[in-house]
């Protein structure tokens, strides 16, 4: 690390160590004892712009504090049947580690649906997938493993990827905003795999867009990705719809689909946040109704980049850039 760096890292930390209650104690909960590590994400975030730096992380404090986003994993979303809908159609899971210890985060994008639920309880369940994955699943890797692990991997399956997407942009746009402000580099490579056609037509106008830091990150793969993919992690770590190679599929009746309310990832998740829900409240029934956070306004470059999605859709919907010849269609490089 650079002298520059280093000095930036050490005047970061001088300013946060002014910040009174109870945004300390939040920040506690950020850090999980990686102070220097977090720093540092959030200095990359804002290109090491010490006061950029410093009002995005103090923003997310506040947005932690005034949302109670360190009580989020006591509030499981009930019933049970009702969660399982959410898991149906909200297709994320935790399929294993990569060889150098890095939690495989997997989402079904082209399958997701988000039509089982309330726009609150799809954000409360990401933030709680992302609570689980910063307070239990990396502090734990980072023991195994002796050193700070402080980031995962997320696989991207667009299998099932279609025009009707366009409805879901305003909800992924919140949910990514959310993640952009408040869990900045927290995810080391983005692999994406079974790519159609369409995505190849709005991977085109959205690359540009991206930062070239974010640009880095990603990285499309061909078909399932499975032999890229198990130069990085074990075949028991890949993702179900990477197992066969050409079509994946995120609704695969696999045993080990990630997805599923069933595999052991959500069982552990759900068990820890009922568990957390009975200390925190014991004599207190579980209520019933989302945890409301407030929504954020989308920055500048995620509009941009929904903007440009939404009209190069309508473009391939009134038939400029879909030919049916080229529907299935894989992308090959990035």
């Amino acid at each position: 690390m650079g002298i520059v760096s280093q000095e930036a890292i050490n005047q970061f930390r001088a300013l946060m160590d002014q910040v009174d209650e109870p945004l300390q104690n939040t920040f506690q909960n950020i850090h999980q004892g990686y102070h220097t590590e977090t720093l540092v994400r959030f200095l990359k975030a804002r290109e090491w712009n010490l006061p950029k730096s410093h009002k995005m992380l103090v923003d997310c404090l506040h947005w932690r504090v005034q949302n109670e986003i360190d009580k989020i994993l006591s509030k499981p979303i009930v019933p049970a049947n009702f969660y399982r809908g959410v898991r149906d159609s909200q297709l994320i899971g935790m399929s294993g580690y990569s060889r150098e210890g890095l939690p495989v985060f997997a989402i079904g994008v082209g399958l997701s649906t988000f039509d089982k639920a309330s726009v609150h309880y799809y954000v409360q369940s990401h933030i709680q997938i992302n609570e689980y994955r910063d307070c239990v699943i990396l502090p734990s890797a980072s023991k195994k493993h002796g050193r700070p692990i402080t980031t995962c991997i997320k696989v991207l399956d667009m299998t099932g990827l279609k025009l009707s997407a366009l409805s879901q942009i305003k909800l992924l746009t919140i949910i990514s905003t959310i993640d952009d402000l408040n869990y900045p580099e927290k995810t080391n490579t983005y692999y994406i795999v079974n790519a159609p056609y369409i995505f190849s037509a709005c991977w085109k106008v959205v690359k540009p867009l991206l930062q070239e830091r974010t640009r880095k990150k990603i990285q499309v793969l061909q078909g399932s990705g499975r032999d890229e993919l198990l130069k990085i992690m074990d075949f028991e770590s890949l993702p179900h719809f990477c197992r066969r190679e050409g079509s994946g599929s995120s609704r695969h009746s696999d045993a080990n689909n990630c997805f599923s309310l069933d595999h052991p990832f959500h069982q552990q998740l759900y068990n820890y946040i009922k568990q957390q829900s009975m200390i925190s409240e014991p004599v207190e029934p579980i209520k019933q109704g989302s945890f409301h956070v407030d929504l954020p306004e989308p920055a500048a470059e995620g509009t941009d980049i929904a903007k440009t999605i939404e009209s190069e859709l309508h473009r391939i919907e009134n038939g400029n850039g879909l030919p049916e010849s080229l529907n299935g269609l894989k992308v090959t490089d990035t």
